[in-house]
């Protein structure tokens, strides 16, 4: 059962909602600023599981989250889809005007700067993590200055929201997954997706062979990346999530895949969130 989590960001982060929204019973979670440190705590059974965002519906996929959890042999257990609204809050009894500078991850700035051009006053700076952000102008006290975070960090943190799901795409979701070193038992008939990984021989056609198989065997191909790999120049390996309705369907296309690729590993077995 899993008890601890480790998430990348601090309480109020997007990863902390989702270790509220998607286990059935409250964890405890473990903060990290890095999502290095976060899959270490697993690796050292500091945390049963971890989550990590691994693409969003705006920017793709998080090439680095891929690798790590390649490089370690984890498995995906589970997935969590998460609406991303990004917020503009601060210490209260202030407006937009009285903002000079606004903190917060790269990304979330990438994603609200048609926002900003309304306000040419303020100065955008990248940080770590949207939470902490927030965390840091309620302990300091800092006046001027704001975040985007979600609403549950300026809940956390006392801060007021000035303006409120400031994204330039509304429809903005990130696919987190929830990663152990071990895979979960669970009962086949309770499984309708699997994340697998392969690699093949560098020849014309065999891409598509290893496709055909996937819909022959009746399996629907929802998520394909390919990631470079570092021994050998100019060679990729693939990443793919597959959806299905009979297991029996997958174990028959991971029997065939398995003899075709040169390398092959299924990286994760567990029920779609996104039905």
């Amino acid at each position: 059962m899993i008890k601890t989590v480790a998430i990348q960001g601090i309480k109020g982060s997007f990863h902390h909602i989702v270790s509220q929204n998607y286990f059935e019973t409250p964890v405890s979670i473990l903060p990290f600023m890095s999502f290095d440190n976060t899959v270490g705590s697993v690796l050292k059974n500091e945390s049963d599981a971890a989550i990590m965002a691994i693409e969003n519906s705006i920017a793709g996929s998080i090439i680095p989250n891929y690798a790590l959890i390649d490089t370690h042999n984890l498995q995906i257990v589970g997935e969590h889809y998460l609406d991303i609204q990004h917020n503009l809050m601060a210490l209260p009894n202030q407006s937009i005007q009285d903002i000079k500078e606004v903190y917060s991850h790269p990304m979330a700035l990438l994603q609200c700067k048609a926002f900003f051009k309304q306000y040419p006053h303020i100065k955008l700076i990248e940080d770590k993590d949207t939470a902490e952000v927030a965390e840091r102008i309620h302990n300091k006290q800092l006046k001027q200055v704001g975040a985007i975070a979600s609403t549950l960090a300026a809940k956390i943190f006392k801060l007021d929201i000035l303006a409120e799901s400031i994204q330039t795409i509304k429809h903005n979701e990130t696919r987190f997954v929830i990663v152990k070193q071990n895979k979960d038992e669970v009962l086949e008939t309770e499984i309708n997706k699997a994340s697998i990984k392969f690699e093949l021989d560098h020849k014309r056609g065999s891409l598509a062979t290893i496709l055909n198989v996937m819909s022959d065997c009746k399996l629907n191909l929802t998520k394909i990346q390919s990631l470079p790999i570092i021994e050998t120049p100019w060679k990729y390996a693939f990443f793919v999530d597959v959806t299905f309705q009979d297991f029996q369907d997958f174990k028959k296309a991971k029997t065939i895949m398995d003899i075709m690729a040169t390398s092959f590993k299924v990286i994760g077995q567990y029920k779609n969130a996104k039905q």
